[in-house]
């Protein structure tokens, strides 16, 4: 039996796919979650233990493993030669100041920035799992799996076949927008009869998505740590500004349908005078009117792009996945400015997504004519990490006269009852989410009708920024009574305007625009999610909860149950269920 490990090798965000014989993906995870550190930036995304649990999990003792990563094989030979020459990686990044923006860098250590460990994993043949594999200590004994090859595939092209093969469109373009690839930042691809072909390559070391990295910095945030959607959050605080704009534009121009980006010493200029009008308070609080002009900026440029995906790939169905696949600001606006009619974004458009693209290719590479997941998996499921054991409730429990087993309908009565209550929740089921946002299975839930209900969430628990809002988890068939133009919306992926009549009676989940980054829930896709929703709705009338992911400010999304017993007796939580346990303070 053969099965396809997929790896994401960036600098930041690494994660890794498991896809079976038959091209069903059996688990998807970043690495970020297991380690517990934000993003994981440089950290390989094999790690052995994580690995070890998978192959036992999935893979029978004699399988074989073809291996596939996201960085195309033109790279190999420029990466060994860089892996002993001095690294341009994030944290190198991180001491420089905005004047060194990664924007502007010079080529060849924007190219080392980039690759930094793909380049140690390329010269280590991708290091701990395969000599783990290799020398038989993977499972304390014989190799489970022999690693039968090692593959390299285009960066754009894995995002691309994440982004399309996992849509719900048998025909789509996919516009990819992200930081950089082999030859540049953007690229589109066509999907038809399940094979995906390269439309345009974008080359040259403009990006869209370093673009938006600086404006972040420039705002008062820091795009090393992944603030750029503190942007998004701010945007609608600030006030056009036409000096700003000005400035701003003068970053990228758009020439004959085709962005054109400055050149360095032109981005330089301009982020010199953009700090030199900052107000001193930004650091602390950020820059609302740079967000907004920033975003609207970051809007215009998108246009063109997909304006271009529509001229060289006709069709209905647009797919957008990279790093840019995160705004969901646009993503809400795309449809109304452009000839598309349906887009799909998928849980995890930034390079974590890539190892799901990555073993999918090397999948396709085996069976000619495989045409992706059959359509009763699409679109692609989100719950596709770990599962949480319950094992620390029962320890728990123990000590705690609180804590109970208590069965998941008496635990889900509960929780609405504390929700309408006005309580805090916090809601672990199922296996966990694939990308950066919550969708009921790692959340903190609460009621979206208090007014104050979103400064008490950020003060008690979440300890961040006031202005950054929170997003309502909505039923499905609910949707056309809450929103405008209401468009189904399973991962948290768009933004989407609220009908004005109802914006009073949910002003927790109402941001300041009037909008909502939604996510459309469905007994099919979450019965645990929606079953709490429905008898949240029973109580209170309102098919709606206020939806966050379960973390603090700073850490990602947590990974076990001792993790949600932390946060549970260190925040302003009220209750905690995790699978069928209670715990009320």
């Amino acid at each position: 039996m053969r099965f396809y490990l997929g790896l994401a090798t960036t600098f930041h965000d690494p994660a890794l796919a498991l896809v079976g014989p038959d091209g069903t993906l059996l688990f998807a995870e970043a690495a970020e979650r297991f380690l517990q550190v934000k993003r994981a930036p440089n950290c390989e995304p094999d790690n052995p233990a994580q690995v070890t649990a998978l192959l036992q999990t999935y893979v029978p003792p004699g399988s074989e493993l073809v291996v596939a990563s996201s960085w195309g094989p033109q790279f190999t030979d420029f990466l060994r030669g860089q892996a002993e020459a001095g690294t341009f990686d994030l944290m190198a990044l991180a001491a420089h100041t905005t004047a060194l923006n990664r924007s502007f860098v010079p080529e060849q250590a924007e190219r080392v920035f980039i690759a930094d460990l793909h380049a140690a994993q390329a010269r280590a043949g991708h290091g701990t799992l395969l000599a783990l594999l290799q020398e038989g200590r993977a499972t304390g004994a014989a190799p489970r799996a022999t690693v039968a090859a090692q593959r390299r595939y285009p960066h754009h092209l894995c995002h691309a076949a994440y982004g399309l093969w996992g849509s719900p469109f048998d025909a789509a373009t996919a516009l990819v927008v992200d930081g950089m690839g082999e030859t540049g930042a953007a690229a589109l691809y066509r999907l038809e009869g399940g094979r995906i072909t390269e439309l345009r390559r974008h080359r040259g070391r403009g990006s869209l998505g370093f673009l938006y990295g600086l404006i972040t910095d420039l705002a008062g945030f820091d795009q090393i740590k992944g603030e750029e959607w503190k942007i998004m959050g701010l945007a609608p605080y600030g006030r056009p500004d036409p000096e700003l704009a000005a400035l701003l534009a003068r970053l990228c121009t758009i020439e004959a349908g085709r962005l054109r980006f400055a050149e360095a010493a032109t981005i330089q200029a301009v982020a010199a005078e953009i700090q030199a009008h900052r107000p001193a308070d930004a650091l602390d609080t950020g820059w609302a009117d740079l967000a907004r002009c920033g975003q609207d900026f970051f809007g215009t440029l998108m246009d063109v792009l997909v304006a271009e995906a529509a001229a060289l790939g006709p069709s209905d169905n647009l797919v957008i996945a990279g790093g840019c696949g995160l705004n969901s600001s646009y993503n809400g606006r795309v449809l109304g400015r452009s000839g598309f009619t349906r887009l799909h974004v998928p849980s995890a458009p930034a390079d974590d997504g890539n190892a799901v693209g990555a073993a999918w290719l090397a999948y396709a590479e085996d069976n000619p004519g495989w045409a992706g997941p059959p359509p009763a998996l699409r679109p692609l499921t989100p719950y596709l990490g770990s599962r949480v054991s319950t094992a620390a409730m029962e320890r728990l429990a123990e000590q705690e006269p609180r804590a109970n087993c208590v069965g998941h309908a008496e635990a889900t009565r509960a929780a609405a009852k504390i929700l309408a209550a006005g309580g805090l929740v916090g809601w672990v089921q199922g296996r966990a989410e694939f990308g950066p946002r919550a969708l009921g299975n790692r959340s903190i839930l609460a009621d979206p009708r208090p007014q104050g209900a979103k400064d008490a969430l950020n003060a008690k628990v979440k300890y961040r920024e006031a202005f950054r809002p929170f997003a309502p988890a909505i039923l499905a068939e609910a949707g056309p009574d809450w929103f405008e133009a209401y468009a189904d919306s399973p991962y948290m992926e768009r933004t989407l305007v609220w009908r004005a009549e109802v914006r009073g009676k949910v002003p927790a989940v109402v941001h300041q625009d009037g909008t909502g980054r939604l996510q459309s829930v469905t007994p099919e896709r979450n019965p645990a999610f929606a079953a709490l929703i429905a008898a949240f709705a029973d109580i209170t009338g309102v098919p709606i909860l206020l939806n966050t992911s379960f973390n603090v400010m700073g850490k990602p999304i947590l990974h076990s149950a001792e993790d949600a017993i932390l946060m549970f007796y260190t925040t302003g939580l009220d209750a905690l269920v995790v699978e069928d346990w209670l715990v009320v303070k």
